[in-house]
């Protein structure tokens, strides 16, 4: 399936499909509401949102795909790099907000007196962006490591994951952290000097994040085809092997690990400005399991697959939600039954048995 990724075609179809995402916020500021090649903003946030999505899946199926680590917290790092850049928005709000102080507004009604001390510098805008990488990478580094040198593998992994990003939901809910409770932060008005609901604020936003995507889709291809990938897919498919031969996965593992942490993170804080919101349901174990099922949908181990898993699945959800908002929830589960019955390897799968057959 890699093959196919890197292949001519693939990469033509790749650069269009940004060129065509690259044309959307233009048709949004370049032409009026009622003329046929308008873009709306909505339509532009939406796909924004997408992307920060497909950089989340991106993110899971380098240690899932191509390392064997199925992880059902990556939620939590996604929510954290969110909070990260979050906390440079509320600050930027300065006495803009409804009590008109220099606190936020959900720490003037909670009789919060000042900062606390972990909000330090957070109104300097590249401290925020430190942020972002720094926390979801430093939680990942030291939870990978006791449980990469644990030996915890396979189903436990994934449950200890589980519990850690509900632990931090929970804790995310406690209003006496500093974090606005199950509000979380919203009404922005700055970013980096600028009117954060401005048209042109929101198209940069949305080139940023297409920007960002293919980065990251270019790293982790980079990454996947070196010997280092080599070496991550052999702790997939025979770790015993491996350092039978004088290997230590440990480090590769937390390597890897780290890394899709902080792409997760990176694409949290990307989403947070285009969405206007972060609170501690981003932490929830069922978001965490939705990328699992965006990149299975799409096919794990291909890199380009989870993008189109997180693109198709979502575009989905939208549609249903709107349409049945009471059964989404029953299809998504009916959708991941359906692909691990009979399309184990994906959308990205089923093309290829389909154009081997007609080679055939």
């Amino acid at each position: 399936m890699t093959s196919s990724l890197f292949s001519r075609p693939a990469w033509a179809g790749i650069l269009g499909c940004a060129a065509v995402l690259a044309t959307l916020p233009i048709l949004n500021l370049a032409f009026a509401p009622d003329h046929v090649l308008h873009v709306s903003s909505y339509t532009v946030a939406l796909v924004g949102k997408f992307m920060c999505y497909a950089m989340a899946a991106l993110a899971l199926d380098l240690v899932w795909g191509y390392t064997g680590i199925l992880s059902l917290g990556h939620g939590v790092f996604f929510a954290l790099g969110g909070y990260a850049h979050g906390m440079y928005l509320m600050r930027a709000i300065g006495k803009d907000g409804v009590y008109q102080s220099a606190l936020p507004d959900f720490m003037v009604f909670l009789d919060w007196k000042e900062y606390p001390w972990y909000w330090s510098f957070t109104d300097h805008y590249w401290y925020a962006l430190a942020l972002v990488v720094l926390v979801p990478g430093a939680l990942a580094f030291v939870f990978g490591y006791f449980a990469f040198r644990s030996r915890i593998k396979g189903v436990y992994f994934s449950i200890i994951t589980q519990a850690m990003t509900f632990a931090f939901m929970l804790l995310f809910f406690r209003n006496n952290t500093g974090f606005g409770g199950n509000n979380g932060f919203t009404d922005f008005k700055r970013i980096a000097g600028f009117t954060i609901t401005a048209p042109g604020t929101k198209a940069a936003l949305y080139l940023v994040t297409l920007a960002a995507l293919l980065g990251a889709l270019l790293l982790c291809r980079w990454i996947v085809t070196s010997k280092l990938g080599r070496v991550l897919q052999a702790v997939r498919d025979a770790e015993s092997r491996l350092m039978f031969i004088g290997y230590n996965p440990l480090w590769f593992k937390l390597f890897v690990w780290t890394l899709s942490a902080v792409l997760c993170g990176i694409a949290g804080a990307l989403y947070v400005p285009q969405v206007g919101i972060i609170n501690p349901s981003e932490m929830s174990p069922g978001n965490s399991i939705e990328m699992v099922i965006w990149a299975a949908v799409g096919g794990r181990g291909s890199l380009i697959g989870p993008i189109i898993g997180a693109f198709s699945v979502n575009g989905l959800k939208s549609w249903f939600t709107a349409a049945f908002p009471d059964l989404w929830l029953y299809a998504l589960g009916l959708l991941f039954i359906l692909v691990t019955l009979f399309m184990p390897q994906g959308v990205l799968g089923l093309v290829a048995k389909l154009r081997s057959k007609e080679a055939a």
